[in-house]
């Protein structure tokens, strides 16, 4: 996958978009503006993702539902505005532009594949159809929204980053590894409630990112190491390493400082997008800030 997304990127590099999260905050903002127009207009009630109104001519909404913020404007919104700066940022910086907006763009196209499928189920499924499948589609289209998506990209950020640490309601100091592992249940729990309550809206949304959050583990490459290939390689460089002389090095990561004598299972591969000798380990070969 890490090959097809590298010729991927030297073909269509150029047209990633850099700062990407910027531009989507940008969006939220337009829709939290939008809000403010009176009740009885409802203008986000024609954003929507909605699939039956899209088959029926309302072409737009593939991609107008993206201006529907995540939730109601408060204080507190603003202060998760910049969290998701902060987020985003850093895994840009991390995955390089063209990922991030692979990752993203991935994210859209498989919510609104999200969409269509849950259609699917309950028409094929619960036999509705006409206008009865319209109204349902039109009164829960709102769960096809970007907050799992920008949730997704909270987990990958704990991914990479497991042990910096955050203020929990301003106070409490924790690893982003642990809000990782809480909102990872949190959202399972959803979407195991959507099935036993025949709430598909939830099911789908939250299934298919899953699905985009997992094509963003494969890339790390952390997956790997259990291909027979790299299982033997891995035996041969340990081997190799043990008719080294005690106390001599001859890898070191660049982040950690872990080297093979310390760590004798760990792998050390240079990374071909920074600038100079860095080497790096396997936990640290994918998720490193490239030097430029």
């Amino acid at each position: 996958m890490n090959e097809f997304l590298n010729n991927m990127e030297r073909k269509f590099g150029k047209y990633a978009i850099p700062n990407l999260t910027l531009y989507i905050i940008g969006l939220y903002v337009l829709g939290y503006v939008l809000q403010l127009a009176p009740p009885s207009v409802n203008i986000l009630g024609f954003l929507t993702l909605d699939p039956y109104a899209i088959l029926h001519g309302q072409i737009w909404r593939l991609v107008s539902w993206l201006l529907i913020p995540p939730s109601s404007f408060n204080i507190l919104i603003i202060i998760t505005l910049f969290f998701y700066y902060f987020v985003g940022t850093s895994m840009e910086r991390t995955m390089g532009t063209f990922r991030y907006n692979v990752f993203i763009l991935g994210g859209v196209v498989l919510m609104i594949i999200a969409s269509f499928a849950t259609m699917l189920v309950y028409k094929f499924f619960f036999g509705i159809d006409g206008d009865a499948l319209g109204t349902v589609m039109s009164a829960f289209s709102i769960y096809f929204s970007t907050s799992y998506i920008q949730e997704m990209v909270f987990l990958a950020f704990a991914m990479c980053f497991p042990d910096v640490q955050v203020l929990l309601m301003f106070i409490i100091p924790i690893k982003v590894k642990y809000l990782g592992y809480f909102y990872a249940a949190l959202l399972a729990y959803n979407a195991f409630t959507g099935v036993a309550n025949s709430n598909y809206f939830v099911f789908f949304a939250i299934v298919f990112q899953f699905v985009n959050l997992l094509l963003f583990y494969l890339q790390t490459g952390k997956i790997s190491h259990l291909r027979p290939k790299e299982v033997k390689r891995r035996r041969e460089y340990r081997n190799a390493s043990k008719m080294m002389p005690k106390g001599i090095t001859r890898h070191k990561c660049a982040v950690c400082g872990r080297t093979e004598a310390e760590y004798p299972d760990l792998e050390f591969r240079f990374c071909s997008k920074c600038n100079g000798n860095y080497e790096y380990c396997q936990d640290h070969l994918f998720t490193h800030q490239h030097v430029k």
